[in-house]
């Protein structure tokens, strides 16, 4: 299952306005309610909440896969973050979340959802990934970048 597969242009948001974690959430859930694949970016946020309440989803090295499960999705979705100055998400290194991989998947699906977060961590762990796509300030070209990197 690669990256480039799993999202598009439109789901890349390289300017996130957001000074903590709850703002960042709130931010990236609005942002895909506003392109229609969710039905409510309050319901949204509020699952990625309650799931980032159990703990952080800050994997490190600058990097974060926040994710939920939604009943009534098609199918997953992907979309993904950056926020250059980085934001404090109580990551595993210590270290601030400049990239985010939000994941939202069917509630009935859940071999999907791990599928998902399976092919994330395999392409982050990739030298310089991170690095690269923080780079990048066109959603075109960061979606080139996880289409062409074996995503």
């Amino acid at each position: 299952m690669g990256l480039g597969a799993l999202t598009r242009p439109e789901l890349i948001f390289p300017d996130l306005p957001a000074t903590d974690r709850e703002g960042l959430l709130r931010a990236l859930a609005g942002r895909v309610a506003a392109e229609g694949l969710v039905k409510s970016g309050e319901e949204l946020f509020q699952k990625l909440w309650e799931r980032e309440q159990l703990g952080s989803t800050g994997i490190g090295q600058g990097v974060a896969i926040p994710h939920c499960k939604l009943k009534g999705l098609a199918r997953g979705v992907v979309a993904i973050g950056l926020v250059p100055a980085g934001v404090e998400f109580g990551a595993a290194d210590g270290q601030p979340v400049k990239v985010f991989f939000l994941v939202v998947s069917p509630a009935e699906s859940p071999a999907e959802h791990l599928q998902i977060l399976a092919a994330i961590s395999r392409w982050i762990r990739v030298d310089h990934h991170a690095a690269r796509l923080l780079a990048l300030h066109d959603p075109a070209a960061v979606y080139d970048l996880l289409r062409d990197e074996g995503g």
